[in-house]
């Protein structure tokens, strides 16, 4: 396992602020945020663009949360009913049809502020018992949780990966094509993908740029497995992978390789890169705007198949591991 400890992490901060050319500070970073916030269902989103997954013909509550409500606010969906409730919230009917749609968040003047991409997922229930999904691939989901806990329950349902819609901004700086399963296969392909993690990944890497390693997104080296795939790689059994609520990521900016870069700059690639990214996100455990974020952590070293990296999710407990 790594030694992340706290003198290394000292020693590495210090060299980082005042040895190391490379770092910029989040110069020209856009964390893409608009000047409210809205809460869509469960989830509080700052962000231009977020995605979200609901079940067909669920009933989606919907509010603009600001200090001071502009005047003018509405929205617009391109399928399902919305219901208005006030001058800033609503209820969202889903489509009873799978498939990817779009609700627009518009000023008094018809101008779009927020765009939100809603997934109406086909339903585990009618596919529980099913190896196959349409012809892709999926194995079965463990059918007893780990430890009791509910976020081992099967998913709510899959998200239908399309040619028309694998490559849609699910946030600012990440598409849906990064989090789907490396497993060979034509499409539809059938996928999870949660809010959460999207949310998660987006705060990362704010902070990434804060802490002065510019980049625009991560390389998102899995995302989410299906059990089948899981099971083949030689994966464990309830890894949070299947339930797309993990990423193993790291940085790689132009000109791109798909391997993490030197982010110590000390001419060699190794886990010490691995450790900077690491060291950052461990960093913002224990704030408060981090809290709906608690999950795993792990750094991995670089083997003959892949680079160093760095694994995250939503577990929504604290655990650590790595190699």
């Amino acid at each position: 396992m790594m030694n992340w400890n706290l003198a290394r992490r000292c020693s590495l901060t210090i060299f980082i602020i005042f040895f190391c050319p490379w770092t910029t500070f989040g110069a020209s970073f856009d964390s893409q945020k608009a000047e409210f916030t809205i809460q869509v269902k469960n989830f509080v989103s700052p962000y231009k663009i977020m995605s979200f997954s609901f079940l067909p013909g669920e009933t989606v509550p919907i509010k603009i949360m600001a200090d001071k409500i502009q005047k003018g606010f509405s929205l617009s969906a391109d399928a399902g009913h919305i219901e208005s409730l006030s001058d800033s919230s609503w209820n969202w009917q889903t489509p009873k049809d799978t498939g990817t749609y779009q609700i627009k968040v518009l000023s008094h003047d018809n101008q779009t502020l927020m765009s939100l991409h809603c997934f109406v997922i086909l339903p585990y229930a009618t596919v529980k018992a099913a190896e196959y999904i349409n012809g892709y691939r999926m194995g079965r989901y463990p059918a007893i949780r780990l430890k009791g806990l509910k976020i081992y329950d099967p998913p709510d349902g899959f998200i239908e990966v399309t040619s028309n819609n694998i490559d849609i901004r699910v946030s600012p700086h990440f598409t849906l094509s990064q989090f789907i399963c490396k497993q060979e296969g034509g499409f539809p392909k059938y996928m999870v993908l949660q809010t959460r993690l999207l949310l998660k990944l987006e705060l990362i890497l704010e902070h990434v740029n804060k802490s002065g390693y510019r980049c625009d997104t991560f390389h998102v080296m899995s995302g989410y497995r299906t059990p089948f795939y899981n099971r083949s790689i030689g994966n464990v059994k309830y890894s949070r992978h299947l339930w797309g609520g993990a990423a193993d990521i790291f940085i790689d900016e132009p000109p791109k390789n798909d391997y993490m870069d030197d982010l110590n700059r000390d001419g060699i690639i190794n886990w010490k890169d691995a450790q900077v990214l690491y060291d950052i996100i461990d960093g913002l455990y224990g704030k408060p705007f981090y809290e709906s974020y608690i999950g795993g952590l792990a750094g991995y070293r670089k083997t003959e198949a892949h680079g160093p990296f760095v694994h995250v999710d939503v577990r929504r407990y604290r655990a650590r591991w790595g190699d």
